[in-house]
C-alpha cells in the first residue's frame, strides 16, 4: 500500500511539472509568420493587459510595413528613435531585398540578432530588448537596447573594512559580471549564463577559473542548478537552499558576499562562484567552517596582525556560543569551581531574584536578540540609537526590578559582543540559535549537558559537506600544507600553494623564494 501511494504521489508530480510547463509554453510556441497582421495578433495576445508594451507600426523607406515591440521603461527610447526609426523610416528609392543586410547597413545597433519563434521575440523583449518584425518576413530582430534604472557600486554595506576596496557588487548582473572582469583580466575565466524561473526567468552566472577549479566540481554545480524547478528567483538565498548538501543544518554550506575581492580571491583558489540577477549577494562553493570566519581585511593587513585577529575571533566565538550556558551551569550545579568572594557575591546578587539562573539566561537572552532584531529593521538613524539604549534600559531596569542579576546582564553583553566578531552573518545567527539548546542542556544537566551538546556539535560538523569538500576540511582530514591559511594567517610570500579542494586542482599559485629582503644594492 505505501509503495502503491509513493508511485501515485511521483506521477502526480510529474504530471502537475507537465501541466505547469505546457501553461508556460502555450502562451509563447510556434515559429513567426510572414503576415505582419498574424504576429501582431499573437504578440497582442501574449502580452494581454500588459499596458507597458509597446506596439510601434512603421514604414521602411516608406514602402513596407514593420512592427516594432519594447517594454516602456527598460528600453532606450534616445537610441530607438536616432538609431532605429529615424534611418529606416527615411524614404529611399531603393528597397535592399536582403532583409538582414538592411538591418547591418542601416540599423547603426552594435548587438542585433535575429528572432525565429515568438518564444525567442518574447525573452528579447522581457529583457529590455526591442524588436522588429517585417512584413513577409519569417524573421525578427532583436536589438540590444535595453535600459533600466540600476543603483551605482557602493561600499559593501554588510562586510565593511578598514583597508581594501570599497566596492561591492549590485542588483544588476551585467554590472557584477564586469566587476569580475576589471579584477581578473585574463580569459581563463570563463562565466557561464543560464536562466532559473518559470516565469521570472532570472539569469544565473556561473563564474570559474578553467584550469585552476576541478572540472568535477564544475558539472556538479551546474547539475544542481539545473535540476531547480520553480517559479521563480529573486535572491541568491532562494539558491542556497536548492543546493545546499545537508538542508536541515543550522550552519551555512555556501559562502555568501558582496564583495568582489573576496569572490576574486575564491575564484583564483578553485572554487566556483554563482551571481544572481537582481541581488547583490553572490554565492562561493565550496566552502568550509574556517573560510566562514575569516575576513578579507585579514589579508590587507600584516601578517601577524591577521594571525592575532584570526584567533581573537576564534576565542570570541566559543565565547559566543558557551558563556551564557557555562555561566549557568556553575551558578547550578557546580559552586565548587567559583572562588569563594565571587561566590558570594554572586549569590548576594541572586538573593532577591525569583527566577532561577536558566530562566534569567533565557529571558536576556531572548530580550537581548529581540532589540539585536529591531536594531536591524529600523531605519538606520534610529535602529542603532534603539538597540543600544534599549539594552542599556532595559538591562538597567531589570537590575533594579529585581528581575535578573547584574552578572547575568554583564554575561549576556559579553556574549553579544562576541557574536558581533565573526564577519560572516549566516554563520553568527547559527551559533546564536544553538546558543538556546546549550543553555538547556547546561541549565538541566551541569557541565555534562554543555560537553554533550559540544560533541554533538562537534560530530554534526565533522559529517557535513559542501559540494564532497569536508566541512572542517583542512583540521579533519588534516592536511598540513592547508594549515598556514587556517589557525595563522602565512605572510603571502608563504602562501605558495592553493587549497586542495576536490579532485585534480592546479597546485602551485606563485613562485617559491619570494621572501623580502635587502638585496646587495641596499645592502651598499
Amino acid at each position: 500500500m505505501i509503495a502503491v501511494t509513493r508511485i501515485w504521489r511521483k506521477l502526480k508530480s510529474n504530471k502537475a511539472k507537465k501541466t505547469l510547463a505546457a501553461e508556460n509554453a502555450i502562451q509563447v510556441e510556434g515559429s513567426l509568420y510572414e503576415s505582419l497582421d498574424e504576429n501582431l495578433n499573437k504578440l497582442q495576445s501574449i502580452y494581454d493587459e500588459c499596458s507597458d508594451v509597446i506596439f510601434r507600426h512603421f514604414f521602411i523607406s516608406g514602402k513596407e510595413k514593420a512592427l516594432l515591440i519594447y517594454i516602456e521603461g527598460m528600453t532606450n527610447i534616445e537610441e530607438i528613435d536616432n538609431n532605429v526609426l529615424s534611418p529606416l523610416m527615411q524614404e529611399s528609392e531603393v528597397l535592399i531585398n536582403d532583409v538582414k543586410t538592411m538591418m547591418e547597413k542601416k540599423v547603426p545597433v552594435s548587438n542585433i540578432k535575429e528572432m525565429k519563434t515568438f518564444f525567442d521575440c518574447v525573452q528579447e523583449i522581457s529583457v529590455g530588448n526591442p524588436v522588429i518584425i517585417i512584413n513577409g518576413e519569417k524573421t525578427g530582430f532583436s536589438l540590444g537596447l535595453s535600459k533600466w534604472e540600476k543603483r551605482s557600486v557602493e561600499e559593501a554595506s554588510a562586510e565593511p573594512v578598514v583597508r581594501g576596496p570599497r566596492e561591492g557588487f549590485v542588483e544588476t548582473i551585467l554590472v557584477n559580471t564586469s566587476m569580475l572582469r576589471k579584477k581578473i583580466k585574463s580569459p581563463v575565466l570563463k562565466m557561464h549564463s543560464m536562466q532559473i524561473g518559470r516565469y521570472t526567468k532570472t539569469k544565473v552566472v556561473i563564474a570559474f577559473m578553467e584550469g585552476i577549479a576541478d572540472k568535477t566540481l564544475i558539472e556538479e554545480v551546474k547539475n544542481r542548478l539545473n535540476r531547480i524547478e520553480i517559479d521563480g528567483v529573486w535572491e541568491s538565498g532562494m539558491i542556497e537552499e536548492f543546493i545546499e548538501d545537508n538542508p536541515y543544518s543550522p550552519f551555512p554550506q555556501v559562502l555568501a558576499t558582496e564583495r568582489p575581492d573576496v569572490v576574486t580571491s575564491n575564484l583564483l583558489e578553485g572554487r566556483v562562484a554563482i551571481l544572481v540577477d537582481g541581488t547583490p549577494f553572490s554565492i562561493v562553493v565550496p566552502t568550509t567552517i574556517y573560510s566562514l570566519l575569516q575576513s578579507s581585511e585579514d589579508y590587507y593587513a600584516r601578517f601577524l596582525i591577521g594571525t592575532a585577529i584570526r584567533w581573537l575571533r576564534y576565542v570570541f566565538l566559543v565565547i559566543s556560543l558557551l558563556l551564557p550556558s557555562l555561566y549557568v551551569a556553575v551558578i547550578t550545579y557546580h559552586h565548587e569551581m567559583v572562588p569563594t568572594t565571587l561566590l558570594i557575591s554572586m549569590a548576594a546578587s541572586h538573593e532577591q531574584i525569583p527566577f532561577p539562573a536558566l530562566v534569567e539566561a533565557l529571558i536576556m537572552e531572548i530580550t537581548f536578540e529581540a532589540l539585536r532584531e529591531a536594531g536591524v529593521r529600523l531605519p538606520k538613524q534610529v535602529g542603532a540609537a534603539v538597540s543600544i539604549v534599549g539594552a542599556l534600559v532595559i538591562g538597567d531596569a531589570a537590575v533594579s526590578a529585581g528581575i535578573v542579576s547584574a552578572p547575568m546582564v554583564m554575561v549576556v553583553a559579553i556574549t553579544g559582543i562576541a557574536s558581533f566578531t565573526i564577519p560572516r552573518y549566516s554563520a553568527a545567527i547559527a551559533i546564536r540559535m544553538l546558543r538556546f539548546p546549550m543553555i538547556l542542556l547546561s541549565g538541566t544537566l551541569g557541565l555534562l549537558g554543555i560537553m554533550l551538546g559540544v560533541i554533538t556539535i562537534v560530530i554534526h560538523l565533522c559529517t557535513l559537506r559542501s559540494f564532497g569538500v569536508p566541512y572542517l576540511s583542512p583540521m579533519a582530514p588534516t592536511k598540513l600544507r592547508d594549515m598556514k591559511d587556517v589557525l595563522i594567517r602565512a605572510p603571502w610570500w608563504k602562501l605558495n600553494t592553493r587549497p586542495h579542494l576536490t579532485g585534480e586542482y592546479n597546485k602551485y599559485r606563485q613562485s617559491s623564494g619570494q621572501k623580502p629582503g635587502p638585496t646587495k644594492g641596499d645592502e651598499k
